[in-house]
């Protein structure tokens, strides 16, 4: 199972940081898009941009954006604080569907911020 994610973006980088997935689903490779050409490149293929959105891939299946954080949720653990809000959150499709937009306008808005550029 692979999370990719925005490596500069403080949001994305401490979310795959506290979900806790390991004794769910086993060991999970973080992979910061910013610093792999290759997932770009496989990723554009896909015609995913990765700015629009975390993607998760398991085995055959991709999830990105909304569908991404709504699987994340349905796998973590209830072990943390952090794990059970995101799991009471993003269980429900809907509300991924909702509330994923607003993040990442918060995403860019604080990339703005920062003056770091999209990938």
């Amino acid at each position: 199972m692979k999370i990719i994610y925005d490596g500069e973006c403080p949001f994305c980088s401490k979310y795959v940081r506290l979900i806790r997935l390991k004794n769910t689903v086993g060991d999970v490779e973080l992979i910061n898009a910013r610093a792999d050409n290759m997932i770009k490149e496989e990723l554009k293929e896909l015609s995913i941009d990765i700015n629009q959105g975390m993607v998760l891939i398991d085995n055959e299946d991709i999830y990105f954006a909304e569908d991404c954080v709504h699987r994340l949720a349905l796998l973590s653990t209830s072990s943390t604080f952090f794990n059970r809000l995101n799991k009471f959150v993003f269980k429900h499709k809907i509300l991924s569907k909702i509330l994923y937009p607003i993040m990442k306008t918060g995403r860019n808005l604080v990339l703005f911020i920062l003056r770091r550029k999209q990938i």
